[in-house]
């Protein structure tokens, strides 16, 4: 499929898609189309209600997007649209965008791309026929005369969004058969090679001679060693570096303290963190926008044999603290403890921020709607939370107090992973990574737990969303314009 931005109706045009919100002009608008009282009864532009309007030799959709949509809104009615129509859309197709902001018409055509996203990696049993997108097709977005230039560019950039996110999706949705830390590692270089920003893939015996022995004990369990990956984006008019560091876990059966059966199939996202900072660090590098940008993800299996660490093990750490292992179902938080030293040792960071799918927790208590956000720094806090608003992908802020400090006390070692109790436990993780940030002032971990892998109509299970491109696109934006 080929989009184009134009001003004018292409003649050769052969359906065309309006999209309208609730409000008390609705009426009036609908009075362009045929059978108008008819229509005012039909269409009330309910969040992604369609209508079909026929002419003469001529086909209208009508999209509802509900009252005051924002960004999110048109992207999940854009995505619903064009998903269960690309099976019927003819060739040629033009969308009214009339009036919209260059943000709305990028996450309409951020939506629309998504709408081509297809679970079935690994079926035999594809369809025949061609789609809309996988046709030689025509989609017009029509804006007026004076917006043609910034529209295009608007375009472009939710194009560029949305493949990223769909390779981030492929990625998340892959069973544990056909991903493993190399294949995380492999997807890195080769962005990396075609975007313009630099990868380091450290191996096992790396790893060991650089002492990430939180990583090291962690994979200790499995077949498929660990891999140990650094991200570095440069811009040249960029005044300073941010951080990223994702959890790389690419299953986890939870080790010796073993999960339980049902669900465990879902544990393949369990590297969501990591898949947040690969898709943005591509996408920033696609986008070329002037910031710095470091992307750290330890990457490993939480498997178990005979060499998996077991409770009540102590274990050494990039760091240099000692750290019992309460829970080897804590896991994610000893990798990060890693790959958060890593990052402040070796790059002068002016934020740091972590993602993680660390916790059930954490979904307990947001459920799905958003991911927790832990930080001391205010300012930090509420600009997350904006982009998180502006983007759809939400971020709550929870407590980080001291209060919870004495749950990590070990007898044994200078910290423990885990505090054996059934509460508090996102809070009580989010302490532990704190250990290892070295006090940094401007750090925040989200837990993607809830967010990162999600129901949707989509699919009949539960796949993956790319929770956390969009929202530090936007927040990296921010950081650039403000």
């Amino acid at each position: 499929m080929n989009i184009d931005v134009v001003h004018q109706l292409p003649s050769s045009v052969q359906a065309e898609v309006y999209l309208f919100c609730q409000n008390d002009s609705l009426a009036d608008h609908l009075a362009q189309f045929p059978q108008p009282d008819f229509l005012v009864q039909d269409f009330k532009a309910d969040f992604k209600q369609t209508q079909l309007v026929y002419g003469d030799n001529s086909k209208t959709y009508l999209l509802g997007l509900g009252k005051s949509p924002k960004s999110a809104d048109y992207i999940k009615a854009l995505r619903s649209f064009f998903f269960n129509q690309k099976k019927k859309l003819p060739d040629a197709v033009a969308l009214h965008a009339q009036g919209l902001t260059a943000s709305e018409i990028e996450a309409v055509v951020n939506g629309l791309w998504l709408g081509d996203y297809d679970l079935g990696l690994y079926k035999t049993d594809k369809a025949t026929e061609p789609t809309f997108f996988e046709r030689n097709s025509q989609l017009w977005l029509l804006v007026e005369e004076k917006d043609v230039d910034l529209a295009a560019q608007a375009a472009q950039n939710g194009v560029a969004t949305a493949h990223t996110q769909i390779r981030v999706m492929d990625l998340m949705n892959a069973p544990s058969s056909h991903k493993y830390p190399q294949v995380l590692a492999d997807w890195a270089v080769s962005s990396g090679k075609t975007h313009g920003y630099s990868v380091q893939v450290f191996d096992e015996k790396q790893c060991e001679e650089m002492g990430l022995h939180a990583l090291l004990s962690v994979s200790a369990g499995s077949k498929n060693p660990p891999r140990f990956i650094v991200m570095e984006y440069k811009h040249p008019a960029a005044s300073k570096t941010i951080g990223l560091v994702g959890k790389g876990v690419t299953f986890d059966t939870g080790g010796v303290s073993l999960k339980p059966s049902t669900n465990m199939h879902y544990m393949k996202s369990d590297m969501g963190g990591a898949a947040a900072v690969l898709g943005t660090m591509e996408l920033v590098a696609k986008l070329q926008l002037p910031v710095n940008v470091v992307g750290v993800i330890p990457s490993t299996e939480n498997s178990m044999d005979g060499l998996a660490i077991k409770p009540g093990d102590v274990i050494g750490s990039y760091s240099g603290k000692t750290i019992e292992v309460i829970d080897t179902d804590a896991e994610g938080r000893l990798i990060l403890a890693d790959g958060l030293t890593y990052a402040h040792r070796h790059f002068e960071l002016a934020t740091i921020i972590d993602l993680a799918t660390l916790t059930g927790s954490c979904v307990a208590t947001l459920g799905y709607a958003a991911a927790g956000l832990f930080t001391s720094n205010d300012a930090l806090a509420e600009s997350l939370y904006k982009s998180g608003m502006t983007t759809g992908e939400k971020v709550w802020r929870l407590p980080i107090w001291d209060d919870y400090k004495d749950e990590l006390k070990s007898d044994v070692a200078d910290v423990k992973n885990y505090h054996g109790k059934p509460i508090a436990g996102a809070i009580v993780a989010a302490k532990f990574l704190e250990v290892f940030t070295n006090n940094h002032p401007a750090w925040a971990h989200l837990d993607i737990a809830g967010t990162a892998f999600a129901d949707s109509e989509f699919g009949s299970m539960k796949s993956g969303t790319a929770y956390g491109v969009r929202l530090l696109i936007d927040w990296l934006r921010n950081q650039v314009n403000g």
